[in-house]
């Protein structure tokens, strides 16, 4: 049996077609409200064509979107890798503090498929920054692989330069909460997946997958396992 607002049966996957007609028309609602949202969209557009043609990538994908705010050096370019579909809002500024960075070799910032950087977040790499597929980092967020040094106090910090940091991995699928940084002093920090961190929290250390990470310093107050498929509330350690 059809139904009335249905191209196909009840029982089908798609949409009534009253549900998908109401869902094109909230869509075109909003740009005849502003239409000048859609001039920053097709500058948008013209400035991820532009960095895509002009800017030499290790890879860039398909589907990418680069607001025209983006912050970042042209010629730091080929220590940089970006997946399909992956998309940098507003004021996002990447950063390649790497030796070499003027030379081919390995990329340090990686973006897999899918990745979303919001607004004002900021990427500074000097040996490797990995984002699998699927991550999402939201405002205002700091992942930084090195820090500043500071332990000659006879010299102003700016002077010191960076120390040497580590590398920092983050599995498919996490959520970097807003206003949270993300910072490896040394070795490996790996983020498993599906990880949540909560917003303004601290990371400076590797945490296992599907934990739900908060405060500062960080710690999980929530963890899914796996053997009796449910989600584990961690007991607060001081």
């Amino acid at each position: 049996m059809l139904s009335p607002n249905s191209k196909t049966n009840v029982l089908g996957s798609e949409a009534p077609r009253s549900t998908s007609l109401a869902n094109l028309f909230r869509r075109d609602r909003i740009w005849f409200e502003d239409p000048l949202r859609l001039v920053a969209r097709a500058l948008a557009s013209l400035y991820t064509a532009w960095v895509r043609i002009t800017y030499p990538f290790a890879s860039i994908g398909r589907g990418v979107s680069i607001h025209y705010t983006w912050d970042f050096r042209r010629h730091l370019a080929r220590r940089v890798k970006i997946g399909d579909g992956v998309l940098i809002r507003k004021d996002v500024h990447f950063g390649v503090s790497h030796p070499e960075a003027l030379e081919d070799g390995e990329p340090v910032i990686i973006l897999g498929d899918n990745c979303a950087i919001h607004r004002r977040a900021q990427i500074s790499a000097r040996n490797r920054i990995h984002l699998e597929q699927g991550v999402i980092v939201s405002a205002s967020v700091l992942i930084m692989d090195h820090n500043h040094a500071f332990d000659d106090i006879s010299r102003p910090i700016r002077e010191q330069g960076i120390t040497k940091g580590g590398t920092i991995h983050i599995e498919q699928g996490c959520w970097i909460g807003h206003g949270a940084a993300i910072i490896c002093k040394t070795g490996e920090l790996v983020l498993g997946r599906n990880c949540v961190v909560g917003a303004n929290a601290v990371v400076t250390r590797s945490f296992p997958p599907y934990s739900i990470i908060v405060g500062n310093p960080a710690r999980v107050v929530r963890q899914y396992d796996p053997a009796s498929q449910s989600w584990q509330t961690t007991p607060h350690q001081d």
